[in-house]
């Protein structure tokens, strides 16, 4: 874990209520998600990485508080304490030449660095993205800009396939050896359940530390007691406990 010091250089809403937030700094960003230090606010703001490259971070919120509904309101220039190395992340080596990534919502952005990763390695990559509708689909171009295959669902309809993630991984030809899935945990729940081969989900639990001290976001898996913050929030699908 390091404390950095980061600047704003874009904090654009990219769909109702949310924002898509790029920061510049010294060195290389590790580590899934980053702690953000929001002025007035005791408790820091755990947030997913979305792109990362050598000084600049990527990262997109919804405004769902008023330490996020602050963070909203920055303007470019602002300095951030934030602090990285946090978190076990996705394992694209686990995919051996196929892989299924499955996104829901804000579960999306945390996706898009393991897609690139993904083809980095010469694997096959195909999106399942859902939404609710059509105004809240975000980075639906740069996933198709990088995966061999994008299938968009919402469950008005408004979009692409109608219905839920799993209504779109229904209909399609199932060649994968390995998915990742990140959104709402009971989108995930049935992703687990609906995909046979092994997989991995990411998880998201009120964090207080975000370090690992504090056992705020602890869960139960079938190995015991884990921490969301340091032993996750990334986790096989069959070490949880639905």
């Amino acid at each position: 874990m390091k404390k950095e010091q980061y600047r704003i250089v874009r904090n654009k809403r990219i769909a109702p209520g949310t924002f898509e937030l790029v920061l510049e700094g010294n060195g290389n960003v590790d580590g899934e998600f980053v702690h953000i230090a929001i002025p007035g606010f005791y408790l820091r703001r755990p947030l997913s990485i979305c792109d990362k490259g050598p000084g600049s971070l990527t990262i997109v919120y919804k405004v769902v508080g008023k330490g996020t509904k602050v963070l909203s309101e920055m303007t470019e220039g602002t300095v951030l304490e934030i602090l990285t190395g946090l978190g076990r992340g996705f394992d694209p080596d686990a995919c051996r030449g196929e892989a299924l990534l499955v996104g829901g919502g804000l579960g999306v952005p945390p996706l898009y660095l393991l897609a690139k990763e993904l083809k980095a390695r010469g694997k096959k990559v195909t999106a399942v993205l859902g939404f609710n509708k059509a105004e809240e689909l975000i980075l639906v171009p740069q996933f198709e800009s990088i995966c061999d295959a994008v299938t968009v669902s919402t469950v008005d309809g408004s979009v692409g396939v109608k219905g839920f993630v799993t209504d779109a991984i229904a209909g399609m030809d199932r060649s994968y050896d390995y998915f990742y899935t990140c959104g709402p945990m009971v989108m995930m729940k049935a992703v687990c359940r609906m995909v046979e081969c092994p997989g991995e989900a990411s998880l998201e639990e009120r964090m207080g530390c975000g370090a690992g001290f504090c056992y705020g976001c602890s869960i139960e898996t079938k190995n015991g007691p884990r921490r969301v913050c340091k032993d996750g929030p990334v986790f096989k699908k069959e070490e949880l406990s639905w």
